[in-house]
């Protein structure tokens, strides 16, 4: 593979218009794609957003099946905001005082615009007062809204409303007419790239190559966002798919771009011609790159385990994101080397015809160095210290609780939440109400037993009389809970039902918004273990292909679930524990989104496959070139540390202003990336796996006689090229940018 490869990355050097023609033009086509698509008549959102095939989905579909009448309703909250009065301690709403705040404060919403009828709770036909008589609760009805600006108008007249209350009673705004959208890039997003730039800079020494990096890795996300864009335009997909193509497209697009880059740079000052540098390069470090790249793709189309479309979706879109990204780095990438020449070293290295001893030396010197040798010379010291850490930081994992979907809005201190846990706290979960449907012959008989039944069960505040079908096999009850869809109460209470069988011949199933949430985040869960179980054995499988090792995959995986576990636990601390509140803008408080355990695991087994072959490629060939163990770990170390340690930077700072948005998803994401990285980079691949190297010794290169024989050679050190160099005649340099 390396000789193919470095002829596709001289083939590239020789031929630079026409391979950046070619990607030029492919860009262009896809955006005239987008364009037409985009003109297009799209299917109905419900058709893109199609949940997984839970029990809860299912009995949805049942019902609408048996009351057809309910096929076509709406949420009657879609449209609607509440305002909810809670009267002073030790009064009631019903008071003359607290009763002349409620009307005056519903007259004047009715003249709130886009309002086109308010209910008054202390209307003795229709009251809606709490039993202690201290919370009322009107809903305002919004008719013809128009588009998004227009709701934005809107919402902001209600709350400047609730915000304009004064005196004893309390009045909070429930519900949300908008929906939840990513917010605007901030400076923390922008601070995040300069840092990478500054990053990219201190580790080349050259504002150029940095500057080539950052290029090529915005190229291959433009590239493949667009191109996602294009597909969604002709089958519509979820609005979140974007998300992990285009987080872990930037990753590992700078990852890839920094580590052929910088063998490139190595090679030059090996003393090679430019071309033959490029050709090298993109032979030894392209082999790396491209094994790393499928390793990821392999992972990431192996979210269709999840059997959720819209996770499905990500997965796929993110392979590809990947998948162009490899493709650039092995083919335009070589194209800004090759411009680059000699001006992709620092300056002070421009003229020198063999740099590599001068090189070699802060290598063999330096704080990385001398790092390496401290792990190698006491192993079991730092793999003692770097696993106490990562158990330290991974133990609030053990406190992480998961929701699909958290009710009330994403803030916490928000007036939506305030008003949201009111109602709860006076009138149950009547805001998230379980509809069971109960089946069986004759059913109409049973309907009373079958109600009773219900009422009984524990978490279970009031159920409606039973609605028969037309067909008379089937009862449809609301059942409203005393919690909320995300308390432990409600998710056993829909257990509860479901297991149900004291009415003889009478089955129970339950759906409704709350038993979806209950369902998909119960499904995302047990995808998750699939999922982490999966990639468990794809890593063991792909690195022992790699490094022709039975003991090095062992390692690097349990390093990875240590990573991810460390990520896991940071989040929680923060965003479900609240620990630095003061720091990150985004609300706290909630239980972690369903999806960020299954996003972390893509996202960094992609990055933890990259350092790890990052680490360990060099090791292997300076192993491969005789060197025993421990020096191989050394020398090994020394030329690929300083390119891990700056990707690891890269992505740290890159992640931490995403970490800086106000929304907690996004943040809360960025977040777990920013501690998966620097467990990964900073303890297990620059401590644990040089120290646990340094034990195995020679065994760690081990690989039984059969496996040898039957497992393909990737050549990864560049044995073909050694090879195919010394058939060739020598090469000249390049006598005009040895003055560059």
């Amino acid at each position: 593979m390396s000789l193919f490869l470095s002829r596709i990355g001289r083939f590239s050097a020789r031929h630079r218009f026409i391979v950046t023609g070619i990607w030029l033009v492919l860009f262009a086509a896809l955006i005239g794609a987008f364009a037409i698509g985009s003109t297009r008549d799209k299917p109905e959102a419900a058709a893109q957003t199609a949940s997984s095939s839970t029990a809860a989905s299912e009995t949805l579909d049942r019902l609408a099946t048996e009351f057809p009448s309910m096929g076509g309703a709406q949420d009657p909250a879609a449209d609607s905001l509440q305002l909810v009065f809670e009267a002073p301690a030790g009064s009631s709403v019903a008071d003359p005082a607290t009763s002349a705040v409620v009307t005056d404060t519903l007259s004047d919403a009715a003249k709130l615009p886009g309002v086109a009828a308010v209910t008054n709770p202390l209307d003795p036909a229709a009251p809606y007062i709490s039993s202690d008589g201290s919370v009322a609760v009107a809903t305002l009805s919004y008719g013809g809204l128009g588009d998004t600006a227009d709701k934005e108008a809107d919402y902001a007249a209600a709350l400047d409303l609730q915000e304009s209350a004064t005196g004893d009673v309390r009045v909070e705004l429930g519900g949300n007419l908008l929906e939840t959208q990513a917010p605007e890039a901030g400076i923390g997003e922008a601070v995040g790239v300069i840092a990478a730039l500054l990053v990219l800079v201190l580790t080349f020494g050259s504002l150029l190559a940095a500057g080539a990096n950052l290029l090529v890795a915005a190229f291959g996300v433009g590239l493949g966002t667009v191109g996602i864009l294009t597909y969604g335009a002709f089958f519509p997909m979820g609005d979140n798919t974007l998300i992990l193509a285009a987080m872990l497209g930037l990753a590992v697009g700078i990852d890839y771009s920094l580590f052929i880059l910088s063998r490139f740079r190595s090679e030059l000052r090996d003393g090679r011609n430019v071309e033959d540098a490029v050709a090298r390069s993109v032979g030894t470090a392209g082999t790396a790159v491209v094994f790393a790249g499928l390793t990821v793709i392999v992972a990431l189309v192996g979210l269709v385990v999840v059997n959720m479309r819209a996770i499905t979706e990500m997965g796929v879109a993110a392979a590809v994101a990947v998948a162009i990204s490899v493709l650039i780095a092995l083919t335009l990438l070589p194209v800004l080397m090759r411009t680059l020449g000699r001006r992709a070293l620092p300056r002070r290295e421009r003229h020198l015809r063999e740099t590599a001893r001068l090189a070699d030396e802060p290598a063999r010197r330096g704080f990385l160095a001398g790092w390496a040798r401290t792990v190698v010379t006491h192993p079991v010291l730092a793999v003692v210290a770097g696993v106490v850490v990562l158990v330290v930081v991974a133990l609030p994992t053990l406190s992480m609780k998961t929701a699909y979907n958290v009710p009330g809005g994403t803030d916490p201190e928000s007036t939506e939440r305030a008003a949201y846990n009111l109602v709860l706290d006076e009138f149950g979960g009547v805001q998230s109400p379980l509809i069971v449907l109960a089946e069986g012959t004759d059913i109409a008989q049973d309907a009373a037993a079958t109600a009773a039944e219900l009422s009984s069960l524990d978490g279970v505040q009031s159920v409606t009389p039973g609605q028969i079908a037309d067909s008379g096999d089937a009862v449809m009850y609301t059942v409203i809970p005393t919690g909320s869809p995300i308390d432990d109460d409600t998710i056993d209470l829909v257990s509860a039902i479901r297991d149900d069988t004291s009415v003889s011949g009478v089955t129970l199933e339950v759906t409704g918004e709350a038993a979806i949430y209950i369902d998909e985040s119960a499904a995302l869960n047990q995808a998750l273990i699939k999922y982490v179980i999966v990639i468990a054995v794809l890593s063991l499988v792909l690195l022992t292909v790699m490094f022709r090792s039975l003991l090095i995959p062992i390692v690097a995986t349990l390093g990875y679930l240590l990573s991810l576990l460390a990520s896991f636990g940071g989040s929680v601390a923060v965003f479900q524990w609240g620990w630095l509140d003061a720091i990150i803008p985004a609300p706290q408080g909630d239980p972690m989104l369903s999806l960020l355990p299954i996003l972390l695991v893509g996202v960094l087994f992609g990055l933890a496959m990259d350092y790890q072959v990052f680490l360990v490629s060099r090791i292997q060939e300076m192993h491969s070139k005789g060197m025993t163990p421990k020096e191989a770990v050394v020398a090994g170390f020394s030329k690929s540390a300083p390119v891990l340690v700056a990707a690891g930077t890269i992505m740290t700072v890159v992640f931490a202003g995403f970490a800086s948005s106000t929304m907690a998803i996004a943040a809360s994401i960025a977040f777990g990336l920013v501690v998966g990285v620097l467990a990964d980079v900073f303890i297990v691949r620059l401590v644990l796996m040089p120290a646990v190297l340094s034990l195995l010794g020679k065994a760690a290169w081990w690989l039984p006689a059969w496996l040898d024989r039957i497992i393909p050679r990737l050549d990864i050190e560049g044995h073909a090229l050694d090879a195919h160099d010394a058939e060739s005649p020598a090469r000249t340099p390049d006598r005009e940018l040895v003055d560059a």
